[in-house]
């Protein structure tokens, strides 16, 4: 409790628990509703319906402690006045109008009182003597009616307990003393003075008895300018102008809505910081209302909530509550939908039709290992052919990872499917293309063979790259699904691009573009089923479907909705994917489903192509036995030809410019014609008037 105390054990023992306070729960309880009987008072005196209060009474006082220590001095003062008349003595009136008057007489606001009394007892209770001062604003104090004389004070004032009439040991008149403060009185509650209308707290000293006298040294403090803030205490702020007590007592639904202090401003209200509901009920993130967006009025729910309590209103908060969001809304002012909604049975059909293009891919390559001694697909290398249908398959999946609401692992599968299956497939047709470029640029006469063999080992290092770049991707930056907005503002998921994306864009852009260069350099090449050029077109049609989808993803339809985004993807899947199966598989199908896939092209052949010369520009595959009798009859054939083109320049040499010999007018070696000679056995021509200015033989 602080100092030692100057007082008479009869008057003693009211104050002397007065710092024990209640912390069970049945206490817990009571104190609860202490708190709500102290704010209907509040509201009360707030919408002036304090007649009877005022009748009866004159005090209404609150159950409501709060903090003191802003009016430290008024108090020191108080403690030291009581220490004067304890010297001094009790029986002169002077004395106590000299003291009383010296408490309203501060040298600041915050040490001044509005009204200080001081009170001399006898033992039996009466009144001895008695002085008030009471000041109103910055205007002198005024003496004012004191207890009478002769007469025990009035058990009614908020500053005084009887000792005779206190009925425990502890008075519900005053606050618990804060623990380790030093004072030699107690603060009372707060209370309504209806004489004074105002709000008041009241500080009062005993002082212990002197030759038969006791006394009573009392100060009240205007508190009307407090506030009562029913929301929870803000603790990033602390305001000593609020009464932390009624902190967290609001009646906002706290599931659905928060409360937010709305002091009154109004001009010429009084005591605007006294009165009930002074708050806003808002909604919660996530939440909604209609009729109220900004909130409900803490007055209303206040009103509702005491009809609950005096009347067992049921759902008595419901119409103050608020309604939840749709799902994915941050915030809403309405029930419509946050999210973006799945067209579920479109989205499954498009899916269905990938994983069957998936599953025909893969009946494709065992087709193509079932077939791999017929022409068609021996020519054509069917280890290739079956490297380039896996990362058909592969690409085909990137449906399937795509298809759920996207999370880390599906976008993980998403790039895995996208960036391996199009670095199989593309560098299995351009391994192949690659190879006919080679063998189209050799100028000698030696032949130049590429196996199967040597190209998987120039295409092992590049899947190599591309499976090292995606496991360290996978590993140190896992791709994510973030939110985003389509162009109705709807929410849903796609995965995130970041510079892992934008490297590999820019390496694969260039991988294309050194197979249309590649493609290009080969266009006049000549292959058995006019393969070359297919595999050119599917090349052509992969880069330019790559270039046309990355323009509609982020020049035409940047903010397109989930399904459209599927769509995309289906359509880019089909016209590169299917498209490549098609152009380079579908002809060699068709040849063996009519019978003539182990026949040779005869267009090609005419053409002057050989039966060796195949896609891969040494004929059948290295693991096959070649064809010695094939091999023979070609052979023969070009050195028939080159016999005839040796003889032909033979008979040229001897006939041309022969003086023993007559031209023939108009025939084959005459100089003045224009004439050309042409070979009846090779398909060449030769000017050879303008040979035989060149000729430097014999004339």
């Amino acid at each position: 409790m602080g100092g030692p105390r100057r007082m008479s054990s009869a008057l003693l023992l009211p104050f002397a628990l007065l710092s024990l306070r209640p912390t069970n729960a049945a206490n817990a309880t009571t104190y609860r509703e202490e708190i709500e009987s102290s704010l209907r008072l509040v509201h009360a005196v707030a919408s002036r319906a304090t007649g009877a209060l005022c009748v009866t009474h004159g005090y209404g006082r609150l159950r409501a402690p709060l903090h003191a220590v802003r009016w430290d001095s008024a108090r020191a003062r108080a403690d030291l006045a009581a220490n004067l008349l304890h010297q001094l003595g009790l029986e002169t009136t002077d004395y106590l109008m000299a003291v009383s008057q010296g408490l309203v007489l501060g040298a600041s606001p915050s040490e001044r009182a509005v009204a200080a009394r001081a009170l001399a007892l006898r033992s039996d209770g009466l009144v001895n003597s008695a002085v008030a001062w009471e000041r109103y604003g910055t205007a002198d104090p005024v003496p004012v009616i004191a207890p009478q004389p002769e007469k025990p004070p009035d058990p009614e004032y908020p500053w005084y307990v009887s000792a005779h009439e206190s009925e425990s040991v502890r008075s519900p008149k005053f606050m618990p003393s804060p623990p380790g403060a030093t004072m030699e009185g107690w603060w009372t509650y707060p209370y309504y003075s209806c004489e004074a209308k105002r709000w008041l707290l009241s500080y009062t000293v005993p002082v212990s008895s002197i030759r038969g006298l006791k006394g009573i040294v009392s100060l009240d403090i205007d508190i009307s300018s407090l506030e009562i803030n029913q929301c929870e205490a803000d603790t990033a702020e602390k305001n000593d102008n609020q009464i932390y007590s009624f902190h967290g007592t609001h009646k906002c639904p706290n599931e659905s809505t928060y409360c937010e202090y709305k002091p009154i401003r109004e001009m010429g209200v009084r005591y605007a910081g006294w009165a009930r509901g002074s708050y806003i009920c808002r909604c919660r993130p996530g939440h909604y209302s209609i009729h109220h967006p900004e909130g409900y009025n803490g007055s209303l729910v206040e009103v509702a909530y005491q009809e609950y309590e005096e009347n067992g209103l049921e759902n008595w908060n419901e119409p103050y509550e608020c309604l939840k969001c749709q799902p994915g809304c941050e915030s809403c002012r309405g029930p419509e939908p946050c999210l973006a909604t799945y067209n579920w049975p479109f989205r499954i059909s498009l899916l269905v039709i990938s994983v069957t293009c998936a599953g025909m891919t893969v009946c494709l390559t065992i087709y193509t290992r079932h077939h791999r001694r017929v022409k068609v697909f021996r020519v054509a290398s069917p280890v290739f052919l079956s490297i380039t249908l896996l990362g058909c398959a592969i690409m085909y999946m990137e449906m399937a990872a795509i298809f759920p609401v996207l999370d880390r692992y599906s976008c993980i599968a998403t790039k895995w499917t996208r960036h391996m299956g199009f670095c199989i497939t593309y560098t299995a047709l351009l391994m192949k293309t690659w190879r006919v470029s080679l063998t189209y640029r050799v100028k000698s006469a030696h032949k130049l063979k590429l196996t199967d063999k040597q190209l998987l080992q120039w295409m092992a290092p590049i899947l190599l790259i591309m499976l090292v770049y995606l496991c360290t991707w996978t590993l140190s930056s896992p791709p994510d699904a973030e939110v985003i907005t389509d162009n109705k503002g709807l929410k849903f998921k796609q995965c995130t691009y970041n510079w892992w994306d934008h490297s590999l864009a820019i390496g694969e852009i260039l991988f294309l573009l050194w197979g249309v260069r590649v493609c290009y350099r080969v266009r006049h090449a000549e292959s058995l089923y006019n393969e070359a050029r297919l595999i050119s077109i599917a090349i052509y049609n992969i880069f330019t479907v790559n270039s046309l989808m990355i323009a509609f993803h982020l020049l035409i339809l940047p903010r397109a909705g989930p399904d459209i985004k599927y769509l995309l993807g289906f359509i880019r899947t089909q016209l590169s994917t299917s498209t490549t199966v098609l152009l380079v598989f579908l002809p060699k199908v068709m040849r063996v489903v009519r019978g003539t896939g182990d026949t040779w092209d005869s267009r090609a052949r005419a053409r002057g192509v050989p039966a060796t010369s195949s896609l891969n520009g040494i004929g059948l595959v290295a693991d096959d036995p070649p064809d010695l009798y094939q091999e023979n009859e070609e052979l023969k054939e070009e050195v028939q030809k080159l016999a005839a083109q040796i003889e032909f320049m033979k008979i040229v040499q001897m006939e041309m410019h022969n003086r023993h010999l007559r031209p023939r007018p108009g025939g084959y070696f005459t100089t003045n014609t224009n004439l050309v000679a042409q070979s009846p056995i090779h398909p060449k021509t030769v000017n050879i008037s303008q040979d035989s200015t060149e000729w430097s033989g014999p004339v």
